[in-house]
């Protein structure tokens, strides 16, 4: 063999220039590469619908102190439906108002595991049911702390009254609803890494 065809190599020999360059298949190949844009997709949905959420409960609570509180309740359906503006120091839709701390403290909670949990977050469900508890618990939160009578025992305010129920807010809808897709989305067996178990 010549010194040329021991350096080219012959199309038989594994060095040879028919052979095919190997491709990693580690934790930096092309398949971690696509992953990693693909869950910042899904963090950055998160934020929006959280941003969104929070925006929309922050606005309606602006208007309803500055144009409801202190007047008459405003029908939308006759007797079914009001705009009535209450300082609510519980729970959402009102429940515990002895515990204003506590609840403060367990929003708080919340909005630090979820804020945790997007750094494994690769399902689109899931980022917009997170997304929708944080913005509900934020919204509140700013209550907590901004409101009268005082930080962290600040009175959120409400003003959704339908009849026979509670009076709610915008936040506590984003919270209830966020929880059922989250709900749902378990019993679907999908995960917020965006893996499928059956039980």
């Amino acid at each position: 063999m010549s010194e040329a065809e021991r350096i080219i190599g012959t199309p038989d020999s594994p060095e040879g220039a028919g052979a095919e360059p190997e491709q990693s298949s580690g934790g930096d190949g092309q398949g971690s590469t696509g992953e990693r844009p693909r869950g910042k997709r899904r963090i950055a949905v998160l934020f929006a619908v959280a941003a969104f959420a929070y925006a929309l409960d922050l606005i309606s609570k602006m208007i309803v102190v500055a144009k409801l509180e202190h007047h008459e309740p405003i029908e939308i359906i006759g007797d079914w439906l009001k705009f009535e503006a209450i300082r609510n120091a519980g729970a959402a839709f009102g429940f515990g108002e002895a515990f204003t701390v506590i609840f403060t403290m367990i929003a708080a909670a919340v909005i630090v595991v979820i804020a945790r949990l997007a750094r494994k977050l690769y399902s689109l469900p899931w980022a917009i049911a997170l997304g929708m508890l944080l913005g509900g618990a934020l919204g509140n939160l700013t209550d907590r702390i901004f409101r009268s009578p005082g930080v962290f025992e600040g009175a959120v305010v409400d003003f959704i009254a339908p009849k026979h129920f509670a009076v709610f807010n915008l936040a506590d809808s984003a919270i209830v609803c966020g929880g059922i897709l989250i709900v749902l989305l378990s019993f679907r067996g999908l995960d917020p890494d965006g893996t499928v178990h059956k039980d």
